[in-house]
């Protein structure tokens, strides 16, 4: 019997895409071990599902909030349950995987889980952030080398690596698909005034705010090329000499390759993972929230361009961090319990 798994992301505007991001890229790395993968899908996950993955099958659902999630996956059938939903806690794992084993992906450490298998990519992570929020006997997979990263990234490692030396001349700006807040235009804007003959590939979201303006100004801006909801970002970040994005999951892509980045903070919760980074010295962090982002950014960007040693710092520490082979380790770890729990 194939071990069918239910996928339970979220996403939006304030969430982002990274939680749906993350999770077709563990179900693709369970799909290749024979596990089938289902999307419970609300209209924010089915536009990011139609964009990276049409082809994977997934429900419609009204919302993704706890008491709806709760009525409505009663009636499906599944041997497992992956959760990646900062709104979701222990009694809502529960009552969804009903007795069945459950992997909880998460970032935050800040309330009950009830997973079997709980997952945080978090560099600062340690078991005692976990102590009294876990089921008894749940497995703790901690740390960036389980981050699950699309295989595209880990396939071009060796060349991104090598190329990781000489005057920076392409920029890749990446601030999540939701571009909150219209913070991608903001970056776009700063840069094209400050740094004049450098290339700019900036990737968004279809429906991101900043999209509007930014494909006004590459209609006459040859520096700046447009990416909407590209499936080359491996590809883009390899090219890339520097980065800016958000410090959401996509930083271990960024960290995959040793592409020295700019972390740029839009949220609270982003905050322990891009310090933590910062603090062993694999990336630059800015608050894009402070009075002052604007005079950070540009500093923190000055540095990049001006001091090789510091680039070549960054990008052997970010690529220390993690080798892009996360998912295939989760994907191990949680394949026996759906083994077993296919055969009951």
């Amino acid at each position: 019997m194939t071990p069918r798994v239910l996928f339970i992301a979220d996403a939006g505007p304030q969430v982002g895409g990274g939680h749906v991001m993350r999770s077709l890229t563990l179900a693709a790395a369970l799909t290749e071990r024979g596990a089938g993968c289902e999307f419970m899908a609300d209209a924010h996950v089915e536009a990011i599902l139609s964009a990276y993955a049409p082809d994977i099958p997934r429900r419609a659902i009204a919302s993704m909030a706890p008491d709806v999630l709760a009525a409505q996956t009663g009636a499906q059938a599944f041997e497992a349950v992956v959760f990646d939903h900062y709104g979701l806690e222990r009694a809502a794992h529960v009552a969804i995987a009903d007795g069945r084993p459950a992997l909880v992906i998460d970032d935050l450490a800040n309330r009950p889980l009830g997973g079997a298998v709980v997952l945080d990519s978090g560099p600062a992570r340690t078991e005692a952030d976990y102590s009294g929020l876990t089921t008894t006997g749940a497995r703790l997979l901690l740390g960036p080398n389980h981050a699950p990263v699309r295989p595209a990234f880990a396939a071009l490692r060796s060349s991104a690596l090598a190329r990781r030396q000489g005057t920076p001349r392409r920029v890749l700006v990446s601030m999540g698909l939701t571009d909150l807040d219209g913070i991608t235009g903001r970056v776009v804007e700063q840069l094209r005034r400050r740094y004049g003959e450098i290339a700019l590939d900036v990737v968004v979201g279809a429906s991101a705010p900043s999209r509007k303006g930014l494909t006004r100004i590459a209609a006459h801006d040859r520096r700046l090329t447009l990416h909407v909801d590209t499936p080359e970002m491996a590809e883009l970040a390899t090219a890339a000499d520097l980065a800016v994005g958000a410090a959401g999951s996509a930083m271990w892509e960024r960290c995959v390759l040793g592409l020295p980045s700019v972390v740029v903070t839009i949220a609270d919760n982003q905050v322990p993972a891009a310090t933590a980074l910062s603090k062993a010295g694999a990336v630059l962090m800015v608050d894009a929230r402070a009075e002052s982002f604007g005079v950070d950014f540009d500093r923190a960007m000055t540095r990049l361009f001006i001091d090789e040693t510091l680039r070549a710092r960054l990008a052997t520490r970010s690529a220390e961090l993690c080798d892009g082979a996360g998912a295939a380790r989760v994907a191990e770890t949680f394949w026996p319990l759906l083994v077993q729990a296919a055969t009951v």
